[in-house]
């Protein structure tokens, strides 16, 4: 991935033809506003079609509205220092370790959630930085870092959750298995491994339509940020080849630990 472009001092400055005469998205009034009644409108939906949802969603607009200003104002400081830079990570991927775990058991077992997050998300870092391609400092690392650990998450939920009902509703094929000689992981895996690996399928959509349908954030706020529609692409590119190899990952352990009783909604129940 090429480093991201230094700006020449006055090109592309606010407000001028390469933002369209003004930024992208004022924050004031109107955006609050805005954004409170599409809020709303995905509430009142899930309410009026009963998904059970809308509480959750009411909560989540909130809860983002407030860890990004938070973000927003500590974001200076964090990039600047080292150990708070660390200690940033380190909150973003305790707070997806919890997310994915709680998403899949509400048991003890949910810790094991930080296995296959890990596992996806610190070898592609690690080879980011060894390879020079992201530098060690905040403001490259930490965006990077947090769409990896965030495909991560999705993954590891959509994988684990898939895998556990597959296990519950075919319990009878599981149990047949065992009885006919397999080991018990191989039997879970059996059962398992089709529904688990659907947790890759919308990162695969999104790499095989990406350009044709939509055009991703990276490569948005790339050319936002005055880099070349060929620097933009390749940026955007990266992100989608790292996402799909942390996401296989992360799945790939997770349906392991399912398959092995580490992770689990009742003991001694498949």
């Amino acid at each position: 991935m090429p480093r991201l472009p230094h700006r020449a001092p006055g090109r592309f400055p606010a407000g001028s033809p390469a933002y369209g005469g003004r930024v992208l998205l004022p924050v004031n009034v109107t955006l609050g506003v805005v954004l409170a009644v599409l809020l709303l409108v995905a509430a009142g939906v899930a309410a009026v079609a009963r998904l059970g949802r809308a509480r959750e969603i009411l909560v989540a607009g909130v809860r983002a509205a407030v860890q990004l200003a938070v973000v927003a104002a500590a974001i200076r400081w964090v990039v600047g220092s080292v150990p708070l830079l660390l200690c940033f990570l380190l909150l973003m991927y305790a707070v997806a370790v919890r997310t994915a775990g709680r998403r899949m058991t509400s048991n003890a077992t949910w810790r094991w959630a930080a296995l296959p997050i890990a596992a996806g998300v610190v070898p592609v870092v690690g080879a980011l930085l060894l390879t020079g391609l992201v530098p060690a400092r905040g403001i490259a690392l930490i965006p990077v870092t947090g769409i990896l650990i965030g495909g991560a998450l999705t993954a590891t939920v959509l994988g684990g959750r898939r895998a556990l009902d597959e296990l519950t509703a075919r319990r009878g094929e599981v149990e047949a298995g065992m009885a006919l000689g397999l080991l018990d992981r191989d039997a879970r895996l059996e059962v398992a491994r089709t529904a688990a690996s659907d947790a890759l399928l919308p990162g695969l959509d999104q790499t095989r339509t990406v350009g044709l349908v939509t055009l991703p954030g990276a490569f948005v706020g790339m050319l936002l940020g005055g880099a070349s529609p060929v620097q933009a692409g390749a940026v955007q590119l990266f992100v989608l080849v790292a996402l799909m190899a942390v996401q296989a990952v992360a799945v790939s352990v997770v349906l392991e630990l399912v398959a092995r009783g580490r992770v689990h909604r009742v003991p001694g129940v498949v």
